[in-house]
């Protein structure tokens, strides 16, 4: 693949604006079929520096529709992926990164995440968007996963771990950055590349060939190798590179080889980090046991399944929470138990049988207490957005009765826990082996737990065994000591459904049971503490 990034010359003075921007049109038709990326540097539509949003809408106004005429022309022209950075407007003026395709339509715009108080405060730029919880923007175009960072962007190095998990290929960087050292900015753009095992492709602007400061546009490869800097230097900077290669390492001494974020990702410990480490527990696989597992949530104090349920048992302290998940009608995954709706709600039939705004629109709270009248359904996503890390979660999928689960809808929940981050803080309980089996090829680095079959409740351990599950969850009155023991010779947790007296409990610890699912959690959990 060959990268072009295009560094034009940059001022304080304004009067220079007409000239540096006829700069970029004259790079952009020096480019030829060769290149299979074109990038420009931020604010491509603003050529030089301003000091208020109205003169940066001037000459947005003057030369938008101008360069991105260009940039559409360019990408057909050369059959080449064009990016370029400048305001876009919706519901209020924002720092975009436009990507063209080799066919020259729009394929996505990326929206900078971190604004300086330049943008903030005197560009008055939309940041609504920025305060709220994000993920990492990622265009997928041939084959190849694209990331981006815009100029401030590339000073939080917290969000490259965050990048690197999506298994990237390109980062692209349309940047702006007018302090920093040459030096300086070669640092970041190779500990990015290095820490994300991707590309980094970064355009600039450059005040002049002698400085030191400002420009860098460069690539850097996986490893941290600088294919391309071109310091002060107005112009053009060309690499090519072979796209789909990586750079694996040692994984530690005597260890097989890997990409250096999935290294740091074997010994990763977010709870002890600052703001926001102090409420994510350890994983499933390093927290102790025994533990207590609040059934439905803390479900004796509030409706089964329920985001009061799970926050009471949440902030009481329980090291696990456990949920039941069906899809609806219109594929939205909701948590339930049962796979009708009449015994928690005021709708009768089917859950998948509605769609989540029907669903939606029935009380699933007053059948449990006036006082929770009116609650509504919980998806799994809402669920996730605010307990993801707190707390370990054992999500049972429920079955399809004589069918195999549905492909698209365990795509879809593996792709909720990718997205928040989950996969090490929860695990999937599931009864039939054919489900077993579908969901530990599809994502194999998922715990599962194998539940009760009810057509041969006896042999729950031999089949964990035979599955190559992590845990069982045991099902009373079906077990007893040598499947415990033969569970735990084999490197399988014991889960037992379940436990409401605290007698009982003790029982099963001095047998021992790994965690013990309740509805009283409060009361249960007293054995343990």
């Amino acid at each position: 693949m060959k990268t072009c990034v295009i560094q034009p010359p940059y001022s304080r003075d304004a009067s220079f604006s007409d000239e540096y921007f006829v700069f970029k049109l004259d790079q952009l038709d020096k480019c030829d079929e060769s290149f299979d990326i074109i990038v420009l540097p931020e604010y491509s539509d603003v050529p030089c520096a301003v000091n208020t949003l109205e003169e940066a809408l001037f000459y947005h106004e003057k030369y938008i529709d101008i360069l991105l005429d260009k940039c559409i022309r360019t990408a057909k022209r050369c059959h080449a992926i064009v990016f370029v950075n400048a305001l876009f407007y919706e519901d209020g003026w924002m720092n975009a990164t436009y990507c063209y395709d080799r066919q020259g339509e729009l394929a996505g715009i990326y929206l900078k995440k971190h604004l300086p108080p330049l943008e903030e405060k005197t560009l008055r730029l939309r940041k609504d968007y920025t305060y709220e919880p994000s993920f990492p923007y990622i265009l997928e175009m041939e084959g190849l996963r694209f990331a981006f960072m815009t100029c401030y962007d590339f000073y939080f190095y917290e969000a490259f771990a965050n990048i690197a998990r999506y298994n990237v290929d390109i980062i692209i960087g349309c940047s702006l950055q007018r302090s920093d050292s040459h030096d300086a900015i070669e640092i970041m753009c190779r500990f990015l590349a290095y820490n994300t095992n991707a590309y980094v492709i970064r355009s600039s602007v450059s005040f002049s060939e002698d400085s030191n400061i400002c420009g860098a546009s460069m690539v850097v490869s996986p490893k941290g190798e600088v294919l391309v800097n071109m310091q002060g230097r107005f112009g053009m900077g060309v690499a090519e590179f072979d796209e789909r290669e990586k750079h694996y390492k040692p994984g530690g001494f005597g260890n097989p080889d890997c990409a250096h974020h999935e290294y740091i990702e074997y010994g990763r410990k977010p709870w002890q980090y600052r703001m926001g480490g102090p409420q994510v527990v350890p994983f499933d696989n390093e927290m102790t046991y025994p533990r207590i597992c609040a059934h439905r949530g803390f479900s004796t104090i509030a409706p089964e399944n329920s985001m009061p349920a799970f926050g009471a048992a949440i902030a009481m302290g329980a090291h696990e929470i456990e949920f039941d998940l069906w899809p609806a009608k219109d594929g939205e995954i909701v948590s339930i138990h049962d796979p009708t709706l009449d015994r928690v709600s005021d709708g009768c039939g089917k859950v998948y049988e509605h769609t989540y705004e029907e669903l939606q629109a029935l009380d699933f709270g007053s059948k449990f207490s006036d006082k929770f009248r009116n609650l509504r359904i919980v998806s799994f996503e809402e669920i996730l957005r605010k307990f993801a890390g707190q707390t370990i979660m054992n999500v049972h999928v429920k079955p399809f009765a004589g069918i195999k689960y549905p492909f698209e809808h365990m795509q879809k929940i593996i792709a909720l826990l990718r997205k928040y981050d989950c996969a090490r803080h929860m695990y999937f309980m599931l009864e039939p082996d054919e489900d077993i089996r579908m969901f530990k090829e599809y994502a194999p680095d998922i715990n599962i737990c194998v539940g009760h079959d009810q057509k041969r409740p006896w042999e729950i351990v031999d089949r964990a065994i035979a599955l190559g599950a992590q845990k069982v969850q045991l099902f009373k009155p079906y077990f007893n000591q040598e499947m415990i023991d033969k569970a735990h010779a084999n490197g399988i947790i014991c889960n037992v459904f379940f436990a409401d007296d605290p007698e009982e409990a003790k029982k099963y610890l001095e047998m021992g049971i790994d965690t013990i699912l309740t509805n009283d959690y409060n009361i249960v959990s007293q054995v343990i503490k």
